[in-house]
């Protein structure tokens, strides 16, 4: 008996609805928010008011291309949080209602289960989906964490940040050099005309799986006050040597961590998620060292990378199959770990 999915996803500045059948993708459907650019990062207020106005044609339109009617739907699935508790409120309340209209089970989805389990959209059935366990580095805006992924319930924390995301260093970092928002997609582009030896800057050390940015945050910085002074227009005349630089950084304290939990583990399946995840940078050092240690890496598409309700239609419907549904007065939740 095949299962249809409803997931909708509203933890920040994105209102999204998509169905799965089967884990099958029907359609993804994302409205983003154009309006934070001009304040340099997302205010929470403009965001939750925005999803009011999206939510309905989002979730309309995300039907409509599935070919089905909301009675085709067997279960909804909503990200209940970590985010924005404005934004949650509304993906929260409309899921909880359409549940109730139509009578049908209503399951709560972690939003860095969504990502983590990511790699299980499949858009067509002969997709090839990771085999379990493997090891999933998580890197966004808010969470750098390497998982270990023994099932869709079942995930272990190996190491996280103990400070900022790598997600929150390519932003700042990016804010500091008057780029706009957000900074990271622009540090990416910028790094592909650059040098990623021209400039040295702070690693942490860390001992075991966890990940430090705070370091090398303060460490841009400083570079970046005492070039000013000797030269005001230094950030200008080394825009592209600076992106590259700060890129490797990251790229080299991410894998440093990720590499010594996979040789100490053994497993041989690998995978990324998040929005860092689209970078090009991340996802070339992945798959290299994939390649050079013979071990099958599973790299998501950007449409995947991104927060979008595909992941947490899959996400939703593992814990549908375990009937992990979630009580209609259960409330979103804006912080938590895996």
């Amino acid at each position: 008996m095949s299962v249809t999915i409803l997931g909708i996803e509203s933890s920040c500045d994105d209102t999204s609805a998509a169905i799965i059948r089967d884990c099958v993708l029907m359609s993804n459907v994302i409205a983003s928010q154009k309006v934070h650019e001009a304040y340099g990062g997302v205010v929470p207020e403009l965001a939750s008011r925005a999803h009011q106005q999206n939510i309905v044609p989002v979730v309309s339109e995300a039907i409509r291309q599935a070919g089905l009617t909301k009675d085709d739907i067997d279960a909804i699935a909503f990200t209940r949080g970590p985010g924005l508790p404005g934004s949650l409120h509304v993906g929260t309340s409309f899921a909880k209602g359409l549940s109730l209209a139509l009578n049908i089970p209503l399951v709560d989805v972690n939003h860095l289960h969504g990502h983590v389990l990511a790699h299980f959209i499949k858009e067509t059935p002969e997709t090839v989906v990771p085999e379990f366990p493997y090891l999933c580095l998580l890197i966004s805006g808010g969470n750098s964490q390497i998982i270990k992924v023994n099932s869709p319930s079942d995930m272990e924390i190996l190491g996280q940040t103990i400070d900022d995301a790598a997600g929150e260093a390519f932003d700042k970092c990016a804010k500091v050099m008057g780029l706009p928002y957000p900074g990271g997609p622009i540090i990416d582009r910028l790094a592909a005309e650059g040098n990623p030896d021209a400039f040295k800057f702070s690693k942490p050390r860390i001992q075991g799986y966890n990940y430090s940015f705070s370091g090398l945050k303060t460490s841009f910085l400083y570079t970046l006050r005492d070039e000013l002074k000797v030269n005001p227009n230094f950030i200008e005349e080394n825009k592209a040597d600076l992106a590259a630089s700060l890129q490797k950084t990251i790229i080299d304290i991410l894998m440093t961590k990720f590499t010594k939990a996979i040789k100490d583990t053994g497993i041989k399946t690998i995978a990324i998620g998040g929005g860092v995840s689209a970078n090009s940078g991340v996802r070339a050092a992945v798959e290299e060292y994939a390649r050079r240690h013979h071990l099958t890496a599973f790299i998501p598409k950007r449409t995947f990378t991104t927060d979008n309700a595909a992941m947490i239609a899959v996400a939703g419907h593992y814990r549908f199959l375990d009937k992990q549904y979630c009580d209609i007065t259960a409330p979103p939740f804006a912080r938590v770990i895996i």
